[in-house]
């Protein structure tokens, strides 16, 4: 009874204390770009070069962390899905031998993703924008951790544009809707996603994620607003409103758009009192597709999306956190997707899942500012299911080489090795390699660690 009444007491202070610990947490506001390389932004070298200058976007890295070794999966949904669970992709949602068409890509229900991790503290969680980690019914954002949702469950190059004047309309194709959701209700079809709404999707997603972030401002919990943008992706068709402005070209009309809504998103923030109690994240799922008559630009590193050169998995990444992540420091340390899921964490003092491997690397003592080393030296890189290679420090170890996306690849040869900081481009195949044949060891030890860790995961349960 004495116990009973114990309890009874201390609830209420309980109670309070963990709405205090709730309302101190910080905001968190991720923008994921599609297909956005490296060499877009100012502060990775392009911006004006690139025929709009990026100023919003270049002060998150100005106030914040810029990372220049940030690495993601070569792919879309890999990407997407590492980052969101903080796993390899490989785990999470790519079934070997599945048909062509299979209905159940993307995540399993089993896995824990960064809205559900957020969400069981109390957060509020939107996405708006692209979703692509499934979209068949239990696969969509609001099954898997967001409160609430608006945007295109697929890609766009997933979508069969009925406004193609090509299309015939016996062709029994199913057209892409943008779709509308909240947590324990059926997804809602919208207008048909067409070429003319392809235009003016991201000012739209805009306005959605401004309305979330000014309704939850006023409430008592902390919100994460995931927003990922897509006008990055072909076709690249800038708003009506936009497009023109630059006088360079549909991209350059995107990438200036892109910096004015971010600079919308930064300067609402501000303007609701809640800068320095927000942590703003600005990346991308991986490279563009550069190269000759492609758009897009991946800076200094060889290759495109789809590809086993850097290209492809080496992508822009920046963070702010006022008074916590020191302002304009710069580190080439090694960072992958999947590492976002485990430093948030840590930086919020939250405890991630322990019921099955966790690949995601802390690295929150580099972010804050209280150490130049990173919680990671190496990477298995992947293109679908497929290990095409091993990076280790400023070294890394190619299976199969594919220069841009569609074209023939490399393989069934000795691999590649190639020194990044020598060789950024990964030009100079074996030169290296003929005096520092001591490389093998790390990368192969890297690869045949990965490989038994995988051997030993019997996967996610696959509802």
């Amino acid at each position: 009874m004495k116990k009973l009444f114990l309890l009874i007491l201390l609830s209420p202070l309980a109670f309070a204390q963990d709405a205090v610990e709730r309302k101190n947490r910080p905001n968190i506001v991720l923008i994921l770009m599609d297909n956005f390389g490296y060499g877009e932004l100012g502060v990775y070298g392009g911006g004006a070069i690139r025929g709009a200058p990026t100023p919003n976007i270049d002060s998150i890295a100005h106030e914040g962390l810029q990372l220049t070794n940030y690495n993601v999966d070569a792919m879309c949904t890999p990407s997407r899905a590492s980052l969101m669970t903080g796993r390899q992709s490989i785990r999470t949602r790519l079934q070997k031998d599945a048909p062509p068409r299979d209905p159940w890509y993307g995540l399993t229900l089993w896995e824990h993703t960064l809205a559900e991790l957020l969400s069981d503290v109390g957060y509020s969680t939107g996405l708006f924008g692209k979703w692509h980690l499934g979209d068949t019914e239990g696969r969509f954002p609001t099954d898997q951790g967001f409160d609430e949702w608006w945007g295109l469950p697929r890609s766009s190059d997933r979508s069969f544009w009925p406004d193609s004047a090509s299309y015939q309309k016996d062709s029994g194709a199913q057209f892409m809707h943008v779709m509308t959701s909240k947590r324990g209700e059926k997804p809602k079809e919208l207008e048909v996603y067409g070429r003319e709404k392809r235009a003016t999707i991201d000012r739209e997603i805009t306005n959605h994620a401004i309305d979330f972030i000014q309704r939850k401002a006023k409430g008592d919990n902390p919100f994460f607003a995931l927003i990922p943008y897509t006008q990055t992706h072909t076709p690249h068709d800038p708003h009506p409103n936009t497009k023109g402005k630059t006088g360079n070209g549909d991209f350059a009309d995107i990438l200036a758009q892109t910096d004015a809504y971010v600079g919308e998103l930064l300067s609402e923030i501000k303007e609701l009192g809640i800068r320095d109690n927000t942590i703003f994240i600005f990346t991308s799922d991986n490279g563009g597709y550069g190269g000759i008559g492609r758009e897009g630009s991946n800076g200094p590193w060889r290759g495109s999306l789809f590809t086993s050169y850097e290209g492809a998995y080496r992508v822009p990444f920046l963070i702010r956190w006022p008074d916590q992540i020191p302002p304009r420091q710069k580190s080439n340390e090694i960072v992958h997707a999947m590492d976002v899921y485990g430093t948030l964490a840590s930086m919020l003092d939250l405890k991630i899942p322990n019921d099955r491997i966790m690949d995601s690397a802390d690295h929150s003592d580099l972010f804050l500012g209280k150490s130049d080393k990173s919680a990671r030296e190496s990477i298995v890189l992947y293109i679908g299911n497929e290990i095409v290679g091993v990076k280790w420090r400023n070294w890394k170890m190619l299976f199969k080489e594919t220069e841009r996306i569609g074209e023939k690849a490399i393989a069934g040869i000795d691999p590649a090795f190639y020194n990044l900081y020598k060789d950024p481009q990964e030009q100079e195949r074996l030169r290296h390699y003929i005096q520092d044949t001591w490389i093998e060891v790390p990368l192969y030890n890297v690869l045949e660690e990965h490989q038994a860790s995988i051997a030993k995961d019997a996967g996610a349960p696959n509802p």
